[in-house]
Parts: C-alpha cells; sequence; structure tokens
C-alpha cells in the first residue's frame, strides 16, 4: 500500500495494528505448545507403557512434528502480508552466508562448551546432562530412524527455528525500530526460554547470540541457518555413539 505522493505506507506490513512477524510468533509459539501438549498426551500418555523404548522410533518423528509450526508460520505470514518469504528472510544463501554461518556457528559451539564447563563446576557432572541426546538415543536401536532423528536436528530444526526466532520475532523487532543489539539479545533469550532446558539455559543463551550474530552480520536468515546447523551437527552425530 503506497500513500498519495507514492511513498510506502507507515501501516504496510501491520496486520490488528502490529507487525506481521510478531503475529506469526506468537500464533506459531502458540500452535508449537498446543499440538506438543496433544501429541505427549496422547502418544506418549497411550503407548509408552506398552512398548519398548526401542520399539519407539516412529514417535521420534511424532515428538518433532510441533516443530514443523515453528516454521510454517512465519512462512504463511511472509507471504500473505509480506514481500515474501525470499525477499523477508533471505533463505538462499550465498557464499558469505555460508562462511559467516560456519563461523558463528564455530563459536556457537565454544560458547557453549565453555559455559557448560563453567555449570559444571557450580553443579556438577549429574545434574547438566545433555538430556535430548540422551532421550533420543535411549528410544530406539534402529539406526534407519536415528538417521530420521538426525537430519531432523540438523537440517529441520535449525531452518524451522531460525525461520520463527532470527527471521519472524526480528523482522517485527526491527520494524519498531528496536536496536540490533537488544534485538540479538532478546530473541537469544526467548530462543534460550523456548527449548525448556533449565540446566542448559545459560548456554543456550550463549549459542543464540552466537546465532543471532550471523544475522546481524549479514541481514540474511540463511546465514543463521547454515550456523544453527552446524551448531547441531556434533549432538547429531553423537547419537550413534551407541547404536
Amino acid at each position: 500500500m503506497e500513500q498519495d505522493d507514492g511513498s510506502p505506507s507507515v501501516r504496510d506490513g501491520l496486520v490488528l495494528g502490529a507487525h506481521w512477524g510478531l503475529l506469526a510468533f506468537l500464533a506459531s509459539l502458540g500452535l508449537y505448545y498446543g499440538l506438543s501438549l496433544a501429541i505427549t498426551g496422547f502418544a506418549f500418555g497411550e503407548h509408552v507403557g506398552t512398548a519398548e523404548l526401542p520399539d519407539l522410533g516412529p514417535v521420534i518423528v511424532l515428538a518433532f512434528l510441533p516443530n514443523l509450526l515453528l516454521g510454517l508460520g512465519p512462512v504463511f505470514a511472509a507471504r500473505k502480508w509480506g514481500r515474501g518469504v525470499l525477499a523477508e528472510f533471505g533463505l538462499v544463501p550465498t557464499w558469505r552466508d555460508v562462511r559467516i554461518g560456519l563461523a558463528c556457528g564455530g563459536f556457537s559451539l565454544l560458547a557453549a562448551f565453555v559455559l557448560n564447563l563453567l555449570l559444571l563446576q557450580v553443579y556438577g557432572d549429574e545434574f547438566l546432562t545433555d538430556s535430548t541426546t540422551d532421550v533420543l538415543r535411549s528410544m530406539t536401536s534402529s539406526v534407519g530412524w536415528l538417521v530420521v532423528a538426525a537430519i531432523v536436528v540438523v537440517v529441520g530444526a535449525p531452518l524451522t527455528e531460525e525461520l520463527l526466532f532470527r527471521g519472524a520475532l526480528w523482522n517485527g523487532l526491527a520494524h519498531y525500530r528496536v536496536p540490533p543489539w537488544a534485538i540479538l539479545v532478546l530473541t537469544a533469550l526467548v530462543f534460550a526460554q523456548v527449548h525448556g532446558e533449565p540446566t542448559r539455559t545459560l548456554a543456550l543463551l550463549g549459542q543464540g547470540i552466537a546465532l543471532g550474530a550471523a544475522r546481524m552480520i549479514t541481514g540474511r536468515v540463511s546465514a543463521s541457518v547454515v550456523a544453527h546447523a552446524t551448531n547441531n551437527l556434533p549432538p547429531a552425530l553423537l547419537l550413534f555413539g551407541a547404536s
């Protein structure tokens, strides 16, 4: 929409009085939690009591299903109210995106390592564990299901989570002229909280800042997706440690 003088209207991108990115973020997060609760009650409450853990490979895929909603909301909103997915998020990576993404992903792993070492000194190794990897690995002895889980961890989760945090939420905050450094910290805080792992919140905050740095430097979500995938690769490989 344009004004009479041809300049863009200040209401461009607004839906129900708010930027579409913020609405997509809130709606996607609400659907994510709702579907997660429904799947947990149906799949785990109904079947875990009668099935052996090695037989629960399909439940891994089912458990990741809500994660898809994190990316679908931003994609839908960008196409309907924004300038399109490619223009809003820059999802086709350039070589610069790849280079910066790999570097930020490496810094994310380093930040997690250092922060986890500090937490180990405070809480001990019994308190601080990689719960996600341990749970996934214990739920199936099938290499095939572990491959599926690894693909989701390295490809699916980075794409959908970055579209939500460094995509929709970042764009929404930027629309209201929030300083980039503040957006970096805010998105990292929300990223850490949403994971729901209290023992790893500090490490996740450091990782979120490193991943967000890729978006801040390049202005493109594709760079943070590469960084996130780099960060998730070692845990994905660990899934096969006991297979």
